[in-house]
């Protein structure tokens, strides 16, 4: 086990920047999915969990911002992420899974385009 923990952090540490931010896209996604799916099964506890995951990876995206370089874009990702676990956290109160679909959307966007950018 040991040997693929190494491996995943090794994997991990010598991406490159955008297909990190990938990386993170895709894991907030995965955790919306898993969210919708523990809130179908009625499993309100395991829905806030991953919801709180998926929020995590938001605030992460978010503190990384490059706000003095990154300009316009930079400012206008901020005003997403703030949406985005804002619309996370009234999903989580009223328990409304298309509210969890519509940041999934939107995460899945950011995603294909710095696949795009990426290449």
């Amino acid at each position: 086990m040991k040997g693929i923990e190494v491996y995943q952090e090794t994997a991990i540490a010598t991406q490159s920047r955008g297909r990190l931010i990938v990386l993170l896209y895709d894991g907030a996604a995965k955790f919306m999915r898993l969210a919708i799916k523990a809130l179908e099964e009625g499993d309100m506890a395991a829905k806030g969990q991953y919801l709180s995951r998926a929020q995590d990876v938001i605030n992460e995206l978010n503190g990384v911002l490059d706000m003095e370089g990154g300009g316009e874009i930079a400012q206008n990702l901020r005003r997403l992420y703030y949406f985005m676990n804002r619309r996370l956290w009234q999903a989580n109160a009223k328990r409304d899974p298309q509210m969890i679909r519509e940041v999934i959307t939107l995460m899945d966007e950011l995603s294909q385009s710095w696949k795009t950018i990426t290449g």
